[in-house]
């Protein structure tokens, strides 16, 4: 039995590894693309950036070629690609105002003046991955050229730019006719014999209206998909997310699984070991959304937590659920490998959502977070710190 548990800090969570015997296998299919059988994880410019469209105010900031460039670089100098950071996607905000006079896409020619294709070799160089957002609308959310009426010729820009990623957005579009254009927009990408991964909005933008959304369909269609509003860089942003999650993991958590995730949104600048540690539970894509040369050291320790990104992109895949939830302490729990005799290791999040700051003694069974099995349990710490772990006692 757990004697205590005692948080270090108010955002201090651990993600633990506990063998356990009593869960049955649990099958799943992918979507027929062959991507994303874990997670995806990479670095997207928007929580951070935003539309930043001044580069003569803010040279390192705007949204730009060298912004781009920068985090492909920092992805592998600073060892983010060599822990699975291979992504960077370039969010809303790249494009010119209007389309070329032939009608296809153009990057605006100031802040790209290389062109998308350059800058996607680039990336690809660094042994990484290119992404690119668009928006099933007559404009994206900031304005700029959509691809409704135009999905072929955009798809094949896409093609032939070489983009390994697709976030489409839903941005000045009708919410009713999302569940065909998606799926027919996501079988124009499979079509081109290109392997793109294929982030939908749908769900966001359905859920927003009240809308009844039909996730065995996505999950056919699309390798992610955003269910909430957009993150922002709070502590209350994180954990309503994680409460969202929590009230609709019943029905959410049986469509996840590799090939098809549910996107709880950006590993925010300021990550705490809170965030991560529930995002791995969750099988959340892990994209990073902040300033890579500028990370700050606790930051970057959790970030780069090899233990906890192996329980994220365990290959199980399957999604984490909340468990148990008393006096500011929440607890998560996710099956993952190893699988012994058919049945399940655990990962198992300790959330303190408490804010006074102070050690806060909490007595927990592990039968209360139904780890009952009589021959007993063997936990492995990723983010537990020595004097935390010391007040855990197990009774086997």
């Amino acid at each position: 039995m757990m004697k205590k548990y005692h948080p270090d800090t108010m955002l201090n969570s651990i993600a633990v590894t506990v063998a356990a015997f009593a869960v049955l296998l649990h099958g799943v299919t992918c979507l027929d693309n062959g991507l994303a059988l874990t997670p995806p994880m990479g670095w997207l410019a928007w929580q951070r950036y935003r539309c930043i469209t001044d580069c003569v105010t803010y040279p390192d900031e705007c949204v730009s070629e060298k912004l781009f460039m920068n985090a492909a670089d920092l992805l592998v100098s600073e060892g983010y690609a060599d822990l699975g950071y291979k992504y960077v996607i370039v969010d809303d905000c790249w494009l010119s105002k209007n389309r070329s006079a032939d009608g296809k896409l153009e990057a605006d020619k100031t802040r790209f003046p290389s062109g998308i294709k350059a800058l996607s070799d680039y990336v690809h160089s660094k042994g990484l991955k290119f992404g690119l957002y668009q928006d099933w609308g007559e404009k994206t959310c900031a304005g700029y050229p959509g691809v409704l009426g135009n999905e072929e010729s955009d798809i094949k820009q896409f093609v032939e730019w070489e983009v390994d990623y697709i976030k489409l957005d839903g941005c000045y579009s009708d919410v009713r006719d999302m569940d065909k254009g998606y799926v027919e927009f996501g079988k124009l990408l499979n079509k081109t014999g290109r392997p793109m991964v294929y982030s939908c909005s749908w769900p966001a933008y359905q859920e927003d209206k009240g809308m009844r959304i039909n996730y065995a369909l996505m999950a056919k269609h699309c390798n992610l998909w955003r269910n909430y509003g957009d993150i922002d860089d709070s502590w209350t942003s994180v954990m309503s997310i994680a409460d969202y999650f929590a009230l609709k993991q019943e029905f959410w958590a049986q469509h996840a699984g590799p090939g098809h995730w549910n996107d709880p949104d950006m590993a925010i600048p300021s990550v705490s070991k809170s965030q991560m540690a529930i995002w791995a539970v969750l099988a959340a894509p892990l994209l990073m959304s902040n300033r890579l040369s500028a990370v700050r050291p606790e930051f970057k320790e959790i970030l780069q937590n090899a233990e906890v990104i192996k329980v994220n992109q365990d290959a199980l895949g399957i999604q984490g659920t909340r468990v148990f939830r008393d006096k500011g302490i929440d607890i998560w729990t996710r099956p993952v490998e190893p699988v012994h005799r058919g049945n399940y290791s655990y990962a198992v999040a300790f959330v303190s959502r408490r804010e006074d700051g102070a050690p806060y003694p909490y007595k927990i069974t592990l039968e209360d977070l139904g780890l009952n099995h009589h021959i007993g349990y063997t936990i492995k710490r990723f983010f537990l710190s020595r004097k935390a772990l010391d007040a855990l006692v197990l009774d086997c």
